[in-house]
């Protein structure tokens, strides 16, 4: 039944092409139940076979995610703060906790966005709070994209492993593959933000105003 399940995905896809990869991405990056472990490997699976050119799928997986997280990003600006503010007090949401997130990724949100998009839930959800926060356009775009890029990359790679290895897809398979590249990542991720946190103090030091009072040494005259 699970191989059955697997050959379906991978009929799928390949009747679908790269239009469905762009479509079902964009459903999947959205809050609508399409789960990428589904979409991305079949494709590299194809691609492998040949079926598929690997790096137009993930152009595909890269534009289709951008434009699911770009929806909840416009809603999330346009229609969300009202709404969080009016109702999430029903979900434990508070408007000090609210404005405490606005104020995380008006500062942090590049770094946010990216990881977010790394790990299974919170690349769903990661964009809603950019939105809410007016995080710069250019950056949710640039580092959705870069997230994007590495997690469509990390599936398709899967895809193209089982392929290689003859063995056929299932849901199961590429479920325990995806929760093993998740644990993987981990590491790397907390590195990064590890590196980023130490980068931006370093920054935000060097930009600080000097204390009042404070000798200035401008060398000698």
């Amino acid at each position: 039944m699970l191989e059955e399940l697997g050959l379906w995905l991978v009929e799928a896809i390949g009747r679908l092409g790269y239009v469905g990869l762009v479509a079902l991405m964009a459903m999947e990056s959205s809050v609508l139940p399409v789960p990428s472990e589904l979409v991305m490997p079949p494709a590299g699976y194809l691609a492998y076979r040949g079926e598929m050119n690997i790096w137009v799928a993930l152009l595909c997986g890269v534009v289709g995610s951008l434009i699911g997280a770009y929806a909840n990003y416009w809603v999330a600006g346009r229609l969300g703060r009202r709404v969080f503010i009016r109702y999430g007090r029903w979900v434990l949401l508070t408007q000090r906790s609210l404005e405490r997130t606005e104020r995380f990724f008006s500062r942090h949100g590049e770094i946010a966005t990216f990881l977010g998009r790394l790990f299974p839930v919170i690349r769903h959800l990661i964009s809603i709070p950019a939105g809410l926060a007016r995080m710069r356009l250019d950056r949710f775009v640039a580092y959705t994209s870069v997230g994007a890029a590495v997690w469509c990359g990390v599936l398709l790679a899967i895809g193209w492993l089982i392929g290689a290895a003859g063995g056929a897809l299932s849901r199961d398979q590429l479920r325990d593959y995806t929760h093993r590249a998740v644990v993987l990542m981990i590491p790397g991720a907390v590195v990064v933000a590890g590196c980023y946190f130490i980068w931006d103090r370093r920054r935000r030091g060097r930009q600080a105003p000097p204390a009042p009072g404070a000798v200035r040494d401008d060398g000698p005259d």
